[in-house]
């Protein structure tokens, strides 16, 4: 295999992540008549094609699909080479993904932005979904995980931050239904919550083993969805208190407990966990997350 050949793979890739030759000739900043040639080459030099072509643009084959797995780890290792070939050992450039829950964007967001500013030749792709992002397939260079400690041995694994979580209630939902006194009382009152029914968020557990589930009556698929719900008055609901401390219409119904709080996870895959940028970024992210209080 030669650079050239290296070329194809790294343009296949791309064609795979994004699913059309437009969308790889953009990131790659080539023609899409090369995008066209490289991969015609490569299935030419494996006997084998990567991708069936349709209307909506190319989806990859099983052949594609390990490709895909393989590539990325492949393209930080390369650019890692030759960056120390070409004595630019020092420079972050290239994209970047980072992965989290979508509760934490807010907090996240603008550390992630100056670490942009700092690197100007680097692109973020800032990924917030509840799904857990595959690692080991390329999806991410970092991931900013919750709950227990993740134990795949692929990963590096780096303790981050813990959110502290608290119990509220808008005004409005007050002034129709009061607020509990006690825990015993919270049974008698509405709540919002997950939408899945074995939801991991230790407040979340908390809540199956307090409140019965008909309680529950407005369930959703993301903090923010939550959020929107519990200053909406649809019923009482966690957040965080960074989150809560920006609305003076919440009323803490019950102070953050223990067993509330969050551990967020720092989360890199083992081939990549030592490429320049990966760890620039961890180090600027745990840097700026010592400033962060009432989290």
């Amino acid at each position: 295999m030669s650079f050239e050949t290296w070329d194809e793979i790294r343009t296949a890739y791309q064609v795979a992540r994004l699913g059309t030759v437009s969308g790889a000739a953009d990131v790659l900043g080539v023609h899409h008549a090369t995008v066209i040639r490289h991969i015609d080459a490569l299935e030419g030099r494996l006997g084998s094609k990567l991708f069936q072509r349709h209307a909506r643009g190319y989806t990859p084959t099983d052949a594609g699909r390990e490709l895909l797995e393989v590539a990325q780890g492949a393209s930080d290792r390369f650019d890692q080479l030759a960056a120390r070939i070409k004595g630019q050992s020092e420079t972050v450039s290239g994209e970047l993904i980072v992965t989290a829950i979508s509760g934490i964007p807010r907090l996240l967001a603008p550390s992630i932005a100056a670490f942009q500013k700092e690197h100007p030749g680097l692109h973020i792709r800032f990924l917030t979904d509840m799904r857990l992002f595959r690692l080991n397939s390329g999806e991410a260079h970092v991931a900013i995980r919750a709950g227990a400690r993740p134990e795949d041995p692929d990963y590096v694994v780096q303790k981050f931050i813990q959110l502290r979580n608290g119990m509220y209630a808008a005004k409005c939902y007050a002034d129709r239904h009061g607020l509990p006194k006690t825990e015993a009382e919270l049974a008698r009152h509405w709540f919002v919550g997950p939408d899945d029914p074995q939801a991991r968020a230790p407040f979340y557990q908390w809540l199956r083993g307090a409140v019965p589930a008909e309680r529950v009556i407005f369930r959703t698929s993301e903090a923010a969805a939550t959020e929107a719900a519990v200053r909406a008055g649809a019923g009482i609901g966690f957040m965080t208190l960074r989150e809560a401390a920006r609305d003076p219409d919440l009323i803490e119904v019950m102070a953050p407990r223990p067993e509330w709080t969050s551990s967020l996870w720092l989360v890199t895959h083992v081939d990549l966990h030592r490429t320049l940028k990966v760890q620039k970024f961890l180090a600027h992210i745990k840097t700026a997350a010592e400033g962060w209080t009432d989290i």
